[in-house]
């Protein structure tokens, strides 16, 4: 990468001269540590090689290795790469993947990827931890969900070579970075306007799957068998194509939307050090004492008119048939519409954000095993 410098002009005033203004000398020496500080960040990154594909056999052992992952071109035909971070332990092992951020506005999972493979010593690791902080680039610039073509990336897997931008996206993704890993833990939370309790989505049925699962600190975990071990058409989720393709995996929702929050971020990184010691990767702690509530199943509840909402219940709540969970007013304050739980279950995320129209999410409702 290059990086130009601009020269200034000619005919300002010398920085010494009684004529100049202090706060102009102030914003001049201002400049130009922000400027010298922007090159250096920019040459410190280009220091990261750009591959276009991972090759964990490159990387030497017990090191640490930062790469960009070039995945496709934008329309200045410059790459759009992927941050990669490889800690690859001295002794072999595992290859454990941790993607973030598939979703460009879902941010917690950043620095729970970054701090884990920050904290980890790669001369007393056992195999390799590959962590993703940011699968949706532009998405994550643009500070949006969905990918530019409007799609969301995690249902639109396994991609296509020859596809849309986001299929082309994806079948890259795949086959450049997921395909090297053995187990998968996909980071997410919430979108725009609700927000999630610490969930695991995971299928049960699987043993190794269920372990992982009951590793993480979550509050609730959600049994989702569902077209995971079945589905064999498009427009599955990263977890599904990794199922299908022998790499067990779960998704973890980690609370809310377009922020960091340190409670979930920690219990993230926890959860991630639970999984590594019980795979024998780094000494293994007591493990936590799994306190989560299981689910069979899981679901929205929607309004069926527009108006104003107000959710009634609190994330983990654990609501009866029949308890009201939302009241939709009209513009002029009144009650439009009463909504009450359709069964027993607990609140695992819900709408924070009160302006709807017809078929708004009210709360995503787990019914207990």
């Amino acid at each position: 990468m290059c990086v130009k410098v601009p020269i200034l002009a000619r005919n300002y005033p010398s920085a010494t001269s009684s004529n100049y203004p202090k706060i102009q000398m102030k914003a001049f020496y201002l400049f130009v540590l922000l400027l010298s500080g922007a090159v250096s960040g920019l040459l410190a990154q280009d220091k990261a090689p750009v591959v276009t594909a991972l090759d964990l056999q490159t990387i030497p052992a017990g090191t640490r290795q930062h790469l960009w992952v070039q995945i496709i071109t934008d329309a200045f035909g410059q790459p759009v790469c992927v941050p990669v971070i490889v800690a690859k332990g001295a002794s072999p092992g595992p290859v454990v993947g941790i993607t973030a951020a598939i979703h460009g506005d879902e941010l917690n999972g950043i620095p729970i990827v970054q701090r884990l493979l920050e904290g980890l010593d790669p001369k007393g690791l056992k195999g390799t931890v590959v962590g993703i902080p940011g699968l949706n680039v532009p998405g994550i610039q643009r500070g949006e969900r969905r990918f530019p073509d409007e799609e969301d990336l995690n249902r639109n897997f396994p991609g296509n070579p020859n596809g849309s931008n986001s299929e082309q996206y994806n079948h890259r993704i795949f086959s450049a970075i997921i395909r090297h890993v053995d187990y998968l833990f996909d980071l997410h939370t919430a979108s725009f306007g609700r927000v999630n309790a610490f969930y695991v989505r995971a299928d049960l049925r699987d043993s190794v799957i269920a372990k992982l699962a009951y590793l993480q600190p979550a509050d609730i975990i959600v049994d989702n068998a569902g077209p995971t071990a079945s589905s064999t058409g498009s427009g599955k989720t990263l977890r599904e194509e990794a199922y299908l393709s022998g790499i067990p995996c779960i998704t973890i929702e980690c609370g809310d939307p377009h922020v960091y929050q340190e409670d979930m971020i920690l219990r993230g990184v926890q959860g991630m050090r639970n999984a590594l010691g019980a795979l024998g990767m780094i000494p293994s702690g007591p493990g936590p004492d799994s306190k989560a509530v299981v689910c069979r199943k899981s679901y929205w509840l929607y309004t069926d008119a527009g108006g104003f909402l107000e959710v009634t219940v609190g994330l983990n709540q654990k609501i009866r048939k029949g308890e009201l969970v939302g009241i939709l007013r009209n513009p002029f304050g009144e009650i439009l519409r009463r909504y009450y739980a359709p069964e027993d279950g607990i609140v695992i995320g819900k709408s924070t954000h009160p302006v709807n129209i017809s078929g708004g999410r009210i709360l995503h409702l787990g019914i207990l095993k």
